[in-house]
């Protein structure tokens, strides 16, 4: 059975090239534009992974993330976060951990500065999930 992705991006470019990749390697996938469309899809079929943006409008891929690991339904989800912010710039901002870690929220469990590489997203997706 194909394991499932989920790509939450509010950019359509992104979301069709993520989309693209994944299905060509055998992944089924679904798009959400946003962190409530995103949530909204994980509580209606859980994905295997979610690939997420964190600089969203309407609810932000932060929001998202802290919102699923911090329901124990959804804690074990793995998450990838595919952002314009460096790795460095977010995981030692201030104000970044202050979000993350003001819920004793966890790290991503991978992180990739946008824009990856074909190899680096599907070698992220392979070592999540398979």
């Amino acid at each position: 059975m194909a394991r499932r992705v989920l790509v939450v991006d509010d950019e359509m470019e992104i979301r069709t090239y993520f989309t693209t990749l994944l299905e060509e390697q055998g992944y089924k996938t679904r798009i959400a534009e946003n962190g409530e469309q995103g949530l909204a899809l994980v509580r209606e079929k859980k994905p295997d992974l979610v690939v997420l943006d964190v600089m969203m409008p309407k609810e932000s891929g932060i929001k998202m993330y802290r919102e699923i690991k911090t329901d124990p339904a959804l804690a074990d989800l793995p998450v990838l976060i595919v952002s314009g912010l460096a790795k460095k710039t977010f995981l030692h901002s201030q104000k970044v951990l202050d979000r993350f870690k003001g819920q004793d929220v966890p790290e991503p469990d991978g992180y990739i500065e946008k824009p990856p590489e074909p190899e680096e997203l599907l070698g992220e997706v392979k070592r999540l999930i398979g």
